[in-house]
């Protein structure tokens, strides 16, 4: 077997029309969308949110890693749109910069650049 790419991610959100405005927000686009299940979009990768049937523990993973390309920009761009990164952009071991900042339901997202 030979894989050609990961094309998205599944995740389940407490509360859905808050988790499409926040992916919106971000400037992700919102693509399939019903009751029980949205899919926002970068390009090709995707993310399916699912309204979940109770409460949502706090996740565990995945992390989701976002390139940008200008980090200032994106941290700026983030607080003048209210959100609230965990850090500033930083420089990262394996070079480059990043800051992460989680979604309502708690998932990770790294934003990063790198030459």
């Amino acid at each position: 077997m030979k894989l050609s790419s990961v094309s998205g991610l599944t995740c389940q959100v407490a509360d859905l029309d808050r988790t499409v405005a926040f992916y919106e927000s971000l400037g992700f686009r919102i693509g399939k969308r019903d009751a029980e299940q949205a899919t926002c979009y970068v390009n090709w990768f995707w993310i399916t949110f699912t309204a979940a049937e109770g409460p949502v523990e706090a996740p565990s993973g995945p992390t989701v890693h976002l390139k940008v390309e200008n980090i200032e920009e994106a941290h700026q761009g983030l607080l003048d749109a209210g959100h609230k990164p965990e850090s500033e952009p930083a420089k990262r071991s394996g070079g480059g910069t990043e800051f992460s900042l989680l979604d309502p339901d708690g998932y990770r997202l790294v934003f990063f650049f790198k030459k």
